[in-house]
């Protein structure tokens, strides 16, 4: 019988209080949110480069990793493209685990304890959120007559968070009150509070709208979360009706409005992810320079415009306004991230899948060869569905996290803009590894779910067209670089990405 851990006992309890009604839902969940972490573990630990593996051999009952200090770790074949949960038992020596928190406790590796708590914590988050996100009831089926009309919505239809990351639903921080009051999957109603700054002490960029101005001050959209245990005060002027979107702290204003990214220095998933003054500072020349390269796609990329961004001196009080990705569907058509194409039954036709695997490679190709490689994972990128489910063409929003080549850009003829150093970059492998890891290890991988899957719609890709870029023969025919989301939350002091390399789908066993 299992052992609950310390935070799936905190969270009933804190349920039981909060939201009785849930707590059976809840309990109910917890051994398949362990198997879904668990397989996300094993993922990272079989594929990864973990200074303590020496050796993995594959036999015919699965993978055996031999570490360092002469113990072994057995578990299935991990599929590294697969979206589905298929590791609900892993063996440490002669014992089993079916906790992914336990394991790795035991271990014992260097942070691995702080990483066990990580993980304890996103197998009741994710408890919590299959309990309270019943996404067939709220959100409609799979036929294009019954999906959302509205952003929120489909954003709202992704109750399990990032697919391959081991802490997908870890939020250090939330009660489980704040869960079920912000978080998305669980479908609240948000107020924003409007903070006022003197406009003179601010760092602006483009223009800042009247109705977020008070003669000469700022009113800058703060998420009650951050109010309360950031920045410890409140403001009876709010925003009424946002909805939450994947991000957390992006929201959807009411009745149609723009998404407003707000800061919220807790750490979710990975890392805390503020909004800091220098992105602020270059926000409007991004989105500039950003649509210009999208205009260079032949109308099959839009980016999502920065309408406003402001800061009060601190990262901790700003906020960016950005324009919602509807204004890119016609009429007719729907606009959903990526994310939540496998909630619509669309990936099943393998037609359907080498058409949008297609349109993905073509634009995130044409724009790398340009200079400009992509942040495309399920979350950034969006697509644009046609009446019956065609996809038509993209949607890219959040354009802090690009990577640009100078070299490549005046290659071109195009002008460098004036952009932060971290964006700037002419190394091939940076470049590379920023778009094929978060496309093809992400949002591709994420669509079709496994490896045979992805390989066939690459295949297909492939055989109908892609531009004979001087990179593509790196994606034909290289390992598929994916960022090593385990070794990362094990090296909390090392800067940056770090780096696995996956088998390239087109040539992987089963592929």
């Amino acid at each position: 019988m299992h052992r609950p851990t310390a935070a799936e006992t905190e969270m009933a309890d804190e349920l039981a209080a909060v939201r009785p009604a849930l707590l059976p839902g809840y309990e109910r969940e917890l051994p398949g949110a362990r198997a879904a972490v668990l397989t996300r573990l094993w993922r990272g630990l079989a594929l990864e480069p973990l200074p303590w593996v020496d050796r993995r051999e594959r036999g015919g009952d699965g993978l055996t990793l031999h570490l360092r200090d002469g113990r072994r770790l057995h578990g299935p074949c991990a599929d590294p493209y697969a979206t589905q949960t298929y590791a609900e038992v892993v063996r440490l020596g002669e014992t089993d685990y079916d906790d992914p928190a336990r394991l790795m406790t035991d271990l014992a590796v260097p942070r691995s304890a702080a990483f066990a708590a990580e993980l304890a914590h996103s197998v009741a988050s994710l408890a919590l959120s299959r309990a309270g996100a019943r996404v067939a009831s709220r959100a409609g089926g799979d036929h294009p007559d019954e999906w959302p009309d509205t952003d929120w919505e489909w954003e709202q239809r992704v109750t399990d968070g990032h697919p391959f990351h081991p802490s997908c639903r870890s939020r250090p921080g939330f009660s489980v009150a704040e869960q079920l009051a912000y978080a998305p999957e669980h479908g609240p109603v948000v107020d924003l509070g409007l903070l006022p700054a003197p406009a003179g002490e601010c760092v602006v960029s483009g223009g800042w709208p009247e109705w977020l101005r008070d003669g000469g001050r700022l009113l800058i959209p703060v998420h009650p979360w951050q109010a309360e245990h950031v920045l410890k005060r409140g403001s009876e002027e709010r925003v009424r009706g946002a909805h939450p979107l994947m991000a957390l702290r992006t929201l959807a204003l009411p009745a149609g409005g723009p998404h407003v990214k707000t800061a919220l220095s807790a750490r979710l998933t990975s890392s805390v992810r503020d909004i800091s003054l220098g992105s602020v500072t270059a926000s409007a020349e991004l989105s500039r320079f950003g649509e210009a390269m999208a205009e260079r796609t032949g109308g099959l990329l839009h980016i999502t415009r920065t309408l406003g961004a402001a800061a009060a001196g601190s990262p901790d009080l700003a906020a960016v306004l950005r324009e919602s990705p509807r204004q890119y569907a016609g009429p007719g058509e729907r606009v959903l991230p990526v994310a939540v194409l496998a909630t619509t039954g669309l990936p099943g036709s393998p037609a359907w899948s080498a058409r949008f695997t297609r349109l993905a490679l073509t634009v995130g190709l044409r724009l790398l060869e340009l200079g400009v490689a992509l942040e495309a994972h399920g979350q950034n990128l969006l697509v644009v569905l046609s009446g019956e489910g065609e996809p038509l063409r993209l949607v890219y929003r959040d354009l802090a996290d690009l990577r640009v080549s100078p070299a490549r850009l005046t290659r071109h003829g195009i002008p460098v803009p004036n952009l932060p150093a971290r964006m700037l970059t002419d190394d091939e492998r940076v470049l590379r590894s920023k778009l094929f890891g978060s496309l093809v290890a992400g949002s591709l991988a994420g669509t079709t779910g496994s490896a045979g899957l992805l390989g066939a719609a690459l295949r297909a890709a492939v055989r109908d067209g892609l531009p004979r870029t001087p990179d593509l023969p790196a994606l034909l025919g290289a390992p598929i670089p994916a960022k090593a989301l385990t070794l990362m939350r094990l090296s909390p002091r090392t800067p940056g990405a770090l780096w696995a390399e996956l088998p390239n789908p087109l040539h992987a066993e089963g592929a």
